[in-house]
């Protein structure tokens, strides 16, 4: 799971943004302004079944994270937390 969840600076993170991208998923802020440092994102690629491959984006690393418990639930509630 990506730790951005669970980081102060996932709604101005540029890392989180990219993330949001590579998901196809709305963006929690529309231009990022918090440059994070050493962000290490994990890809892996997911067979998806007949012949189908998936790309799952996580940052599992950050030398920039703060961590805020809940913090991307708070900014979207009722959704359902990303994996």
């Amino acid at each position: 799971m990506c730790i951005c969840v669970d980081c102060h600076w996932v709604d101005h993170c540029q890392a989180y943004h990219a993330v949001e991208r590579q998901h196809g998923v709305d963006h929690l802020c529309a231009d990022p302004s918090f440059v994070p440092q050493s962000p290490r994102i994990h890809v892996s690629v997911i067979d998806l079944g007949a012949g189908q491959a998936g790309v799952e984006w996580d940052v599992r690393r950050c030398d920039s994270f703060e961590a805020e418990s809940g913090r991307w639930l708070l900014l979207r509630p009722g959704q359902v937390l990303p994996t």
